[in-house]
């Protein structure tokens, strides 16, 4: 996904960041050397289209996070293209020419950024993109692509609505920008498991309301939706933080806020527990935010270039991570004394998080 996960912070304010990405992280190094870490000294990249949210800020920290484990690499160098594509292809150029070894790249601009990586890769440096397919093909363009199934996320709420609503009922999805291949996968992963049922209507727009993953289109789109369906069963969001400012609404409706399946969050998981006494309806399942999808993307890049045993997997699981219902894996999450953007399911402790997008 790209511009994902909270509001945009200033050039000062990313600057603050990235001193306290290396002083959380430096201490990784003291830890036992993992497999995927070889002998060969590099020289990392890491490159983001858009690293203004606080979404990108905990991905990235828990990047150099797992780099910094391995002490075969001597330095990290990282670029945020702020949602630029251009921006974004020369920070890719960039790095070819400071010489890195080892080049890890979210490529939210897809295909666009398809020739920046293939001259990274002919140039001899190992280029790993993530998350979002550039297209191409591994060991043509690119040495290894790790993705993950956005479909399991759709699956794993598919079967939680089928539990808590095995009536079935009308079910409103959200996503980010139109078309985006998350939002598409997920939608098919949902309905590959309810449709069979016949029992669940989507209603809205289709496959999915866009909301581009922003908080304030959020609330504007499902405000609207709420005021034009009077029966909403269960919300589906890939961001379920963004869903927060608007679920009020329901209340100034006299209605009950429906179940929720979607993407853990703070401060969704703190109103989730402030608001279910007066809403029994409101159950939430929750898939965790893969922030540590970038992890699996590390291991891989530095594998490759030092010499280490490459990761067991190319795919990063869609893993679940709340059930208000049975409490397995977890129970719902809130630490009411830190920030409300900070994700629970990823690795980096929640102080660590806490500072980075306080600063």
């Amino acid at each position: 996904m790209s511009r994902r996960r909270g509001g945009v912070l200033s050039t000062l304010a990313l600057a603050g960041a990235a001193v306290l990405i290396v002083a959380a992280t430096s201490s990784a190094k003291s830890a036992a050397t993992p497999s995927w870490c070889g002998p060969k000294k590099i020289k990392l990249g890491f490159t983001d289209g858009f690293g203004g949210n606080s979404w990108r800020l905990v991905t990235t920290a828990s990047a150099r996070n797992e780099a910094e484990k391995c002490p075969s690499v001597t330095s990290i160098d990282y670029a945020d293209g702020q949602g630029n594509t251009q921006k974004a292809i020369s920070d890719i150029q960039g790095m070819v020419a400071k010489g890195v070894d080892a080049l890890v790249v979210f490529p939210d601009a897809g295909k666009a950024i398809l020739p920046a990586l293939r001259s990274a890769y002919k140039a001899g440096v190992v280029t790993v993109p993530y998350r979002v397919t550039p297209g191409g093909k591994p060991g043509v363009d690119y040495h290894v692509f790790v993705g993950t199934q956005f479909s399991q996320a759709g699956e794993n709420w598919g079967r939680w609505i089928r539990r808590v609503l095995p009536r079935g009922g009308n079910v409103l999805m959200l996503s980010g920008p139109k078309g985006n291949s998350q939002g598409v996968e997920e939608n098919k992963g949902l309905r590959k498991i309810l449709d069979p049922t016949g029992k669940y209507k989507f209603i809205g727009e289709q496959p999915f309301e866009v909301t581009n993953w922003d908080p304030a289109l959020t609330q504007k789109v499902l405000s609207a939706a709420i005021a034009k369906y009077p029966k909403i069963d269960v919300i589906v969001s890939d961001f379920g933080p963004s869903l927060v400012g608007a679920l009020p609404e329901f209340k100034k409706r006299g209605r009950k806020i429906p179940a929720l399946a979607t993407s853990d969050g703070n401060v969704l998981g703190c109103f989730w527990k402030k608001n279910v006494a007066a809403n029994p309806t409101f159950k939430l399942f929750t898939v965790s935010t893969q922030n540590d999808h970038a992890r699996l993307a590390i291991q891989w890049a530095v594998a490759l270039a030092t010499g280490g045993k490459k990761p067991a997997s190319t795919n990063f699981p869609s893993l679940v991570f709340e059930d208000s219902t049975t409490g397995k894996p977890n129970p719902v999450q809130c630490r009411p004394s830190l920030p409300g953007d900070i994700y629970l399911s990823a690795q980096l402790p929640a102080g660590v998080q806490a500072k980075l997008v306080k600063n």
